[in-house]
């Protein structure tokens, strides 16, 4: 016996049903991949948009279009674009005090600016081994400009040599120049350290010698080995990291090794 057909009445409410469900899964889908935040605010001090910014801070409006915060587009209450005032707070009491200290939110004396958007770094900086930033020593402005391009200064993954230069000016014995050189310094400091903290020294992505073997590990063809280049590797790797049991310990660069063993 052929099942009887849905009436009408009960079809057209099966398609409400359905839409609603699609709505409702759609605007999950969008609530939890947007992010509302509050910019900062300052006591007696309302949006004035970033134009009025522009009549003291020419320069740095004019580049600010093509930098990656420039995506951070707000609106106040009149519609205007508080795109800067994201960050530094309602600019209103700035710009009557001719622009005063203290009436204006700065990232340079304090990180908490930024770590309205990034949490994942406020976590970092928490860890055993970070920059000092909480405590006050560093700003994230020494090393990251937000008015420019990707807000590293130096320059991102395109330039890599010249975003290393941010990590020398207070590094400046990695720098070399070296006869032998790490590889690794070359493609980027990040490459083995993580600038805003791990549980790591030296705010390494790994401990031990997992870190080196990323790069330096080969397939292996001889069963109970571990052959790096031509060297069996099977009982140094258990006295500790390549770079502290006396045989890489020149990681950036050697003058007379190019193992960098010294």
């Amino acid at each position: 016996m052929s099942p009887r057909p849905l009436s009408r009445r009960l079809r057209a409410a099966l398609i409400v049903l359905g839409l609603a469900a699609a709505g409702l899964m759609l605007g999950s889908c969008f609530s939890v991949n947007q992010t509302v935040l509050a910019p900062p605010q300052i006591a007696g001090a309302h949006y004035v948009g970033s134009q009025a910014c522009a009549q003291c801070h020419a320069e740095v409006v004019h580049s600010f279009g093509g930098a990656t915060h420039a995506k951070l587009v707000a609106r106040g209450d009149h519609d205007q674009n508080i795109g800067c005032e994201s960050c530094h707070g309602p600019g209103s009491r700035h710009v009557d005090s001719s622009g005063a200290a203290l009436t204006i939110v700065n990232p340079h004396d304090s990180p908490q600016a930024c770590f309205q958007c990034h949490l994942d770094k406020r976590g970092e900086f928490a860890l055993t081994h970070a920059h000092p930033v909480l405590s006050g020593k560093m700003s994230c402005t020494d090393c990251h400009d937000p008015h420019h391009g990707d807000a590293i200064i130096g320059g991102g993954a395109a330039n890599l040599m010249a975003a290393n230069a941010t990590c020398l000016k207070c590094h400046p014995s990695q720098q070399g120049p070296f006869v032998f050189a790490h590889q690794a310094v070359r493609e980027g400091c990040v490459t083995c350290h993580n600038p805003h903290g791990t549980v790591n020294d030296k705010m390494l992505v790994a401990r031990n010698q997992t870190l080196c073997l990323q790069c330096h590990y080969q397939q292996q063809t001889a069963g109970g080995k571990l052959l790096i280049g031509t060297v069996d590797h099977t009982s140094f790797i258990t006295r500790g990291t390549c770079w502290s049991t006396g045989c890489h310990e020149a990681v950036h660069g050697s003058q007379v090794s190019s193992s960098l063993r010294f």
